[in-house]
């Protein structure tokens, strides 16, 4: 019942995959591949995250 109001932590890395997606899609689109790299780097750590979580 308490775990009612806590927020899923699956949930949470997933959101922040998508927005960390939208924004290297930008840079890739705009030709700056070492921001692209970076970004797709984080989301790729974070998508090991959530494998652990698993």
């Amino acid at each position: 019942m308490f775990g009612l109001f806590k927020s899923d932590p699956k949930k949470k890395l997933q959101k922040e995959i998508d927005q960390l997606s939208a924004k290297a899609l930008t840079f890739q689109r705009n030709g700056d591949l070492r921001e692209y790299g970076r970004l797709m780097k984080k989301i790729e750590e974070l998508e090991k995250k959530k494998e652990l979580i698993d």
